[in-house]
């Protein structure tokens, strides 16, 4: 079985699971392809955890849960140096970052200390303790969740920096009627999730986390990501725009996007689907923005406005 069967065999592994989020699975395994981390957003219920347990479970991975609250501390993240009375001296005691896949719940409910205490772990891939730094397992991604800051008391907004370390920002969503149904069926004796098996090594993992950065990009392709960028900063509706470090996922997505579908090669297609889910968040509304756009409303008439290469063998959809 090649890998691209492989990564079929996975979205119909969560399938079991979780009906109706397909395109959500595929975003999961590009994110994971691209070394980032996903941020997922919408109210209780929709599967946002699930969703994260699913993926981990057919990893050949470690997973660790953190369920974010008010009065966890960055010590409860990163770890610890206790002193242990029996051998005098002191200890390291390593928290749950130290694994493959970190599930960050209701991450917005920690208070902007806890939250920072993330930062040095998402981007550079290591932890820090009284002095003493760490390097974190490889593969590691971060699938964070949380609520709608505006519907939830006791939520904490994720500063910029924060918001600028997610590869991938998704809302799940409702299911649809039918969708719903189907999952009563499912669960009416079952627990899907209990069935699920190892669908990828670790070592698969990074085989392919290596084959992505082969997949080629034109210059034609090159600039069309710097063209949406640079709208970013342009925008009147905008105040902060996409950062250098968006720069370089949305290329990374995109040449995922395109190892997914099979082809060596990026796409103009590509780099449109994924800058919906790669920019969205990067975005820092100005005053007048905020007032009349969403941030996503913002980013559609960008996408609308900036030209899209011609080229022959692209799909110019």
């Amino acid at each position: 079985m090649n890998r691209i069967e492989k990564i079929n065999e996975l979205k119909s592994s969560i399938g079991k699971v979780l009906v109706g989020k397909e395109e959500m699975t595929e975003l999961m395994v590009i994110a994971l392809l691209s070394k980032g981390h996903i941020l997922l957003e919408d109210v209780p219920g929709t599967g946002k955890t699930m969703l994260a347990k699913s993926i981990a479970k057919s990893l050949d991975a470690t997973f660790r849960r953190i369920q974010f609250t008010p009065d966890v501390l960055p010590s409860d993240v990163t770890g610890i140096k206790f002193f242990n009375p029996k051998e005098q001296a002191f200890e390291l005691r390593p928290g749950p970052v130290m694994t493959n896949i970190l599930l960050a719940d209701e991450i917005n409910r920690a208070t902007p200390r806890t939250q920072s205490s993330l930062l040095e772990v998402m981007e550079e891939g290591q932890v820090t303790i009284d002095g003493e730094t760490l390097s974190l397992a490889k593969p590691f991604i971060v699938i964070a969740t949380q609520n709608p800051i505006d519907s939830q008391q006791g939520t904490f907004a994720l500063p910029e920096a924060q918001m600028d370390r997610f590869l991938l920002q998704i809302n799940v969503g409702y299911p649809t009627l039918q969708e719903e149904q189907q999952m009563l069926k499912m669960y009416r004796e079952n627990e899907p999730l209990d069935s699920l098996d190892v669908v990828f090594t670790l070592d698969e993992i990074k085989d392919m986390q290596q084959s992505i950065k082969k997949v080629s990009l034109t210059d034609e392709v090159e600039m069309y990501i710097l063209n949406i960028v640079k709208e970013t900063r342009n925008s009147q509706y905008v105040e902060v725009g996409v950062s250098p470090r968006g720069t370089l996922a949305l290329m990374r997505a995109s040449q995922a996007k395109a190892y997914v579908s099979e082809r060596n090669y990026v796409t103009p297609k590509d780099v449109k689907e994924m800058a919906r889910y790669v920019l969205g968040h990067r975005l820092v509304l100005s005053i007048e923005g905020s007032m009349r756009k969403t941030k996503q409303e913002v980013l559609e008439e960008i996408l609308a406005k900036v030209e899209v290469p011609v080229e022959s063998g692209f799909d110019r959809s």
